[in-house]
């Protein structure tokens, strides 16, 4: 079982992270305020369901083995950037109307596959998962990968709270631009916010990480 004392430093660790912007925050923050605080939480629950993925990965020794193949780093980076760049097509592409009612649930897992798509080919988080939830775990108090879970899943769980209540703020705010017929603004913002996060992407190193 996890150290007490270790896992209050995991907590404070994992807030000083969510509170720092990046490009899981603004993934949430351009939806909200585009589509509304239904669409703040999909991708809330969309990264959430990505990083048990990660968690899974770095506990079963996954990522590891990704990590230490070259090429991956970049061809997941790649891969990243070109679905976001056609997020970013299909938000200036789409049309000003509301959508209907019988297209709101299709919405809501559109954005959840967004997020998980975009967080699950995002090659820093991948290798954020190897490198972060190890340190906090304790060898000598069990089982590692049974650690490495319970430390993932409390992460996924609140950076859900966390991303719930980012979208429902960031949704008032799309919801007070609709009201005053912001709508092309709202799909420039989240088509601008798509485009600067492929970029990102793009523009990654490869962080130097010890034994790969």
């Amino acid at each position: 079982m996890i150290d007490g004392s270790s896992f209050l430093l995991f907590l404070l660790a994992v807030l000083a992270l969510f509170v720092s912007p990046g490009p899981n925050m603004a993934f949430v923050l351009s939806h909200g305020v585009s589509m509304g605080p239904r669409a703040g939480f999909a991708a809330g629950l969309g990264i959430a369901a990505a990083d048990l993925v990660h968690t899974v990965s770095a506990a079963t020794g996954i990522t590891a083995l990704v990590a230490a193949w070259p090429p991956a780093f970049d061809l997941l980076r790649y891969a990243g950037a070109l679905y976001l760049l056609w997020l970013a097509w299909q938000a200036l592409r789409a049309g000003a109307a509301q959508p209907k009612a019988g297209a709101e649930t299709a919405t809501f897992r559109r954005v959840v596959r967004s997020a998980w798509l975009n967080n699950l080919v995002n090659p820093k988080a991948l290798l954020f998962f190897m490198v972060f939830l190890p340190q906090f775990v304790d060898p000598a108090r069990g089982s590692v990968p049974l650690q490495l879970v319970l430390l993932g899943i409390t992460l996924s769980l609140a950076g859900l709270v966390f991303n719930t209540a980012l979208g429902a703020c960031s949704g008032q705010v799309g919801r007070w631009l609709q009201r005053r017929g912001a709508a092309g603004f709202q799909r420039g913002l989240l088509a601008a916010m798509m485009a600067a996060l492929a970029l990102r992407l793009l523009l990654l190193d490869r962080p130097p990480i010890k034994g790969l």
